[in-house]
């Protein structure tokens, strides 16, 4: 014995395939907007008034011509071997997580040779961004690098 396919049987599929795509989709942006920080501006439209500020500041960057690499030493403090840089230099950063809303860490770093760099306590294991600051009398680099 066969049942009749009607209109209702019909509108019964489509309620309930919609409904799991409406409800999958508005699970995976709840995961995404909880798990997520990003990048915030107080006011988008003063950022973007600002923008090519920040372009011709990172072109006077560029012409310093100060390089940095970063890494962990042996004892997990953070390392920062400086070239093309002068000699009077003060160098310091700022550490924070890739993803999360996790709290910054600054730290402040102190001359091993005068082109090395280390901080005084070891930075907890994961993955970091660090943003590294470098400043000689009116000149200023700055420039962030993923810690592994």
């Amino acid at each position: 014995m066969r049942r009749e396919f009607t209109g209702w049987h019909m509108a019964v599929i489509l309620v309930i395939g919609f409904g799991i795509v409406v409800a999958v989709n508005f699970y995976m942006a709840a995961l995404a907007t909880r798990g997520f920080g990003g990048v915030v501006v107080e006011n988008s439209y003063v950022a973007s008034q600002k923008f090519n500020g920040w372009l011709e500041e990172a072109r006077e960057q560029d012409e310093l011509g100060w390089t940095a690499e970063i890494s962990r030493d042996s004892e997990g403090k953070l390392r920062v071997a400086v070239a093309d840089a002068p000699g009077d230099i003060s160098v310091s950063a700022q550490l924070r997580r890739p993803l999360g809303r996790a709290a910054t860490t600054d730290l402040t770093l102190r001359s091993v040779d005068g082109s090395t760099f280390t901080s005084d306590e070891p930075v907890p294991p994961g993955r970091w961004i660090a943003r590294v600051f470098m400043r000689s009398a009116n000149d200023r680099w700055t420039q962030e690098m993923r810690l592994e």
